[in-house]
């Protein structure tokens, strides 16, 4: 999912948007470049031969392990055996199975509408056209990172959201930035907003919104769904065995991502938890270590996220509000980038590092990073978090000048009472 529909195509599309707005951005400068030319053929076809590299090298990879690879549609016929059906059809019996089916695009709600000017994620990163006008249902992380995908391309982008916020869920204080851009970059953004209904025109989608002061209908050439994922666990045939699901069809699994057959096991998306490439992957390692006999388990301290949009939004551990109903006393420190020389010489100085501490003992807890290269930076804070590090020992680690990872170690200073490019907080 990730490889081919997910995660790589759409973060080498968003590289090339990061590109145009970064090429815009430098006229403040003094350097020109002129408007971009998208070739859209060219553009589709450099992605794809992206995914094709390193699809090219997981098959390398089989083959150099001695990976068996079976391509065909498996189902179980019993808690032993599958059967496939497809290019290389047949039967395999197993000692241990990892389930790792992933999920697909959720359909929008109320509409039986079927239509090719009604996209997924998945048929949006095929990037049929760049539509002039573009309906994006849904302000979560995908929804957000197609909107700026076509938005730069050139098209108007309307985005609409359920609730009262973009990324429903993420601290606001890393939201409210990215949001700001957002509304700069799209024609519109309308929250607390419902789409009501869908009809096929001559000239393309009319839209019916239900939303306060929203104008409906509206007509968009096309309309791209993002409002959520669903597990591929049905059609599997784990009915034949003692695998359980939840009430939204995720496989139930143990800290070991053991099922309720003791030799199934199950990671991913299917899984639950964040539909995250790196959460599979380590989840995957877990299996295949318990499998092996090792004493292995699935217990991070902090699993981090980014959302790769412009600015980049990131996060891992605790926030306040999860601190707070945990009962932990927690203080958090908030280092805006104007205060970062790396930051004001790039002119993005609308990103900020935020990071949680225990009030006793300085524990760091969670850390949210907004600006360009958040998620590059968040894995030096997760490690922290991880290891149970203090604001001492980020505090008291030299970090690269001019850099914006020095805003982590400014962060850690200002808990401490004593930042060095902030104004001093005064003492309780």
């Amino acid at each position: 999912e990730c490889l081919h529909v997910g995660c790589i195509p759409s973060k080498a599309l968003l590289g090339v948007a990061t590109l145009i707005g970064d090429a815009a951005r430098v006229r403040a400068a003094g350097v020109e470049f002129g408007e971009p030319k998208v070739v859209l053929d060219r553009l589709r076809s450099w992605k794809d031969e992206q995914i094709s590299k390193l699809a090219k090298g997981l098959d390398a990879l089989a083959r150099d392990r001695a990976v068996e690879v079976v391509r065909g549609r498996a189902t179980l016929e019993d808690a032993r055996t599958l059967r496939v059906q497809g290019e290389q059809a047949g039967w395999l019996r197993f000692r241990h199975l990892i389930l790792a089916t992933g999920s697909r695009p959720v359909p929008l709600p109320g509409v039986e509408l079927r239509s090719p000017r009604l996209m997924d994620s998945r048929t949006g990163l095929d990037l049929p056209e760049a539509p002039e006008r573009l309906l994006v249902v849904g302000g979560g992380y995908i929804g957000l990172e197609m909107g700026t995908i076509y938005a730069a391309l050139g098209s108007r982008v309307t985005l609409v959201e359920l609730t009262d916020s973009l990324l429903p869920g993420v601290d606001r204080d890393l939201v409210e930035p990215l949001a700001r851009r957002v509304r700069e970059a799209f024609a519109a953004v309308h929250l607390s907003t419902k789409v009501a209904g869908i009809e096929e025109t001559t000239a393309g989608l009319a839209v019916r919104l239900e939303g306060e002061g929203v104008a409906s209908p509206q007509e968009f050439d096309r309309v791209l769904v993002a409002v959520g994922r669903h597990p591929n666990s049905d059609g599997l045939g784990l009915e034949r065995t003692k695998v359980e699901t939840d009430a939204r069809g995720f496989i139930r699994v143990d800290e070991r991502r053991r099922t309720g057959d003791s030799h199934i096991f199950a990671v991913g998306d299917v899984a639950g938890g964040p539909l995250l490439a790196h959460k599979a992957i380590h989840e995957g390692r877990v299996a295949a270590e318990v499998i092996a006999g090792q004493p292995a388990a699935f217990e991070p301290q902090a699993i981090p996220a980014v959302v790769f949009t412009d600015p980049e939004v990131a996060w891992a551990g605790m926030s306040e509000a999860e601190a707070q109903a945990q009962g932990i006393t927690a203080r958090v420190a908030r280092v805006p980038w104007s205060a970062s020389g790396r930051a004001v010489a790039m002119d993005r100085t609308d990103g900020l590092t935020k990071l949680v501490f225990e009030e006793g003992t300085g524990r760091l807890l969670g850390v949210g990073l907004v600006g360009p290269h958040a998620g590059d930076l968040l894995a030096e804070a997760v490690l922290a978090v991880e290891l149970a590090a203090t604001a001492e020992d980020l505090a008291g680690t030299i970090h690269t000048h001019p850099t914006l990872s020095e805003t982590l170690a400014e962060a850690a200073h200002l808990f401490l009472g004593s930042p060095t490019h902030l104004r001093r907080p005064k003492r309780q």
